[in-house]
């Protein structure tokens, strides 16, 4: 049987999540015609990485990422560090032949990620962005819904991604609330639910925003004062090229709000909707069902996809049985390392990746000279 040797780079929140995904893979997807194994763990506190190593089972502890990238034993590296770091990473592992793995977002500028997709495809490695909202059940088949024209011609839309964990002043700045970082919430939730978007509905024409720093300073994790200059939250007006408009939503000042991803597109003959909240069900309107008499059969309707994936496995417990948020990583990442074994291209790809960052930019230009910008 292949050994896919997979390695860690950055092991804050995602790093231990992607961990989770590689080591759960082979207990949801049976009889597969490869291994995972941890081979390689590399953090920036290297005393974290150790740690993690100890627990979890990874082969070696990497002081620097270079190690990583010089092994050639290692197959598939996963980038989970800081988003100003990616693109010497990327670049770094292109070179080296490896597989990769990305948290979003691809890089901090458009130029970087069309770099990066061009090395990638020339080089001829796998890559895939970890957009791990595609992998849901409800979104899936919200996908395959309006593909089959269940909803008809999409008409509007309106989608948002809304947490509260910066409503209070006295929250830390950390590097996603750093330019200088890559940080801000249109590249951190809004990079998934303008992904979200153009996964169902297809490219973005032109878009219109406006952003919303609420604390000018915070203090950092030392205590020092620090300009905060990256937003908080955002919202932007968008005309697709279907000739769809909607809006889309990103906040992180939301008060009240745990994790609610949410989104519900109008086509002329039928609509879907979904919250994250309630990640087992996608919501179906047909507008083909009689309203007569008393309503008759008409109204949205839930659909439970729970774990149905199409994919050997999705059972533990069952097929049945509630979907979880780190089961979309799980099929992310398993998609991911079958077309590594496969050899077959990954999605979203990293020109994908690159499509979102150029949306998210347009986004930030918008914001900034207050016109619709063309994207």
């Amino acid at each position: 049987m292949k050994t896919l040797n997979a390695a860690i780079i950055g092991y804050g929140f995602m790093g231990r999540t992607h961990t989770y995904g590689y080591k759960t893979i082979p207990l949801y997807y049976k009889d597969l015609p490869y291994r995972i194994n941890l081979a390689a763990i590399c953090s920036g506190t290297y005393e974290k990485a150790i740690k993690a190593a100890e627990e979890l089972g990874f082969d070696k502890v990497a002081r620097e990422a270079e190690e990583i990238f010089e092994d050639p034993a290692i197959d598939i590296v996963n980038i989970c560090t800081p988003n100003n770091l990616h693109f010497d990473q990327l670049k770094k592992a292109i070179e080296y032949g490896k597989h990769i793995y990305c948290d979003k977002p691809l890089t901090v500028t458009t130029k970087e990620a069309d770099d990066i997709a061009q090395l990638a495809r020339e080089k001829g490695v796998i890559a895939q962005v970890a957009f791990n909202y595609r992998f849901l059940t409800a979104t899936l088949r919200a996908k395959q819904i309006i593909e089959k024209g269940g909803i008809g011609n999409p008409i509007c839309y309106r989608a948002s991604y809304l947490h509260s964990g910066s409503v209070s002043p006295d929250k830390v700045a950390g590097w996603k609330q750093l330019g200088k970082y890559g940080g801000g919430v249109i590249v951190d939730l809004g990079s998934h639910i303008i992904d979200l978007i153009y996964y169902l509905l297809g490219e973005y024409s032109e878009v219109s925003a406006e952003t919303t720093i609420l604390y000018p300073t915070r203090k950092d994790k030392s205590g020092n004062i620090v300009e905060v200059d990256a937003e908080d939250s955002f919202t932007m007006m968008t005309r697709m090229k279907n000739g769809c408009k909607g809006t889309i939503e990103a906040s992180k000042i939301a008060t009240g709000i745990d994790d609610e991803l949410r989104f519900e597109i109008h086509g002329d003959r039928g609509a879907v909707r979904f919250n994250l909240m309630q990640p087992n069900y996608i919501e179906y309107f047909s507008a083909e069902d009689n309203d007569m008499p008393y309503g008759g059969d008409s109204g949205f309707k839930k659909i439970a996809c729970v774990q149905r994936y199409e994919a050997p496995g999705g059972n533990l417990p069952s097929v049945k049985n509630s979907i979880g948020w780190l089961r979309a990583h799980v099929h992310s990442l398993y998609k991911f390392t079958e077309s590594v074994y496969n050899n077959t291209p990954a999605s979203p790809s990293f020109e994908e990746g690159a499509y979102i960052q150029k949306v998210m930019e347009k986004t930030r230009l918008s914001a900034k000279s207050g016109i619709w910008i063309r994207v």
